[in-house]
């Protein structure tokens, strides 16, 4: 059984426009469960890059947060466009278990269509792959939520998952980090995580 104010780092970007170019911030929000944020962490990828597994792993080592943190938790693998982030190496070289959410099953045809736009596909395809699993969370009133989990059990993941969906449907570490990160790009915060 998890601690009801487990210290969970969550990770989400911030919007983009199509075929645009440069980087775009990701947000790091340090909840304690689903009660309340402890802290902020901002970095930036290079938007359709390979550097969102790099940034992120040194923005978690490097914090103060580090020694608190129990738990990383992705809006998906997939941030600024297709930077994928490779979960396995993202928890073995932070020591930090990882959960990525989905409010749906990824279409991994769509997804693997995409990804043979770029000259390393396959080196993409790999990470995609190497992910795991889809595993499906059931919450409240029957909704249900999508994860792929690394260095924790199924069973923890979930709980996980569920304590730290408090205000909403999804788990606040990510609400909250798509909102900064949606807020620091638009001038104002909008949309679903």
């Amino acid at each position: 059984m998890l601690k009801e104010e487990i210290r969970i780092l969550g990770f989400d970007d911030g919007p983009f426009e199509f075929k645009q170019k440069g980087k775009i911030p990701v947000i790091g929000v340090v909840f304690r469960g689903g009660k309340f944020m402890d802290g902020l962490l901002k970095t930036e990828v290079i938007i359709d890059g390979l550097d969102s597994t790099e940034k992120m792993i040194k923005l978690v080592n490097s914090s103060r947060h580090k020694n608190q943190l129990k738990l990383i938790m992705l809006d998906g693998i997939t941030f600024g466009g297709f930077n994928l982030t490779d979960i396995k190496k993202l928890q073995k070289e932070t020591g930090l278990p990882v959960i990525v959410v989905n409010r749906e099953v990824p279409n991994f045809e769509d997804v693997k269509k995409a990804l043979k736009n770029f000259k390393d596909f396959e080196k993409r395809w790999k990470i995609v792959k190497s992910a795991g699993k889809i595993k499906t969370c059931n919450l409240r009133d029957g909704e249900k939520l999508f994860y792929q989990n690394v260095g924790i059990s199924e069973e923890d993941a979930e709980e996980a998952i569920q304590l730290s969906c408090t205000h909403a449907l999804y788990p606040e570490p990510l609400r909250v980090a798509h909102l900064i990160a949606t807020g620091i790009v638009k001038g104002e915060s909008y949309g679903k995580a």
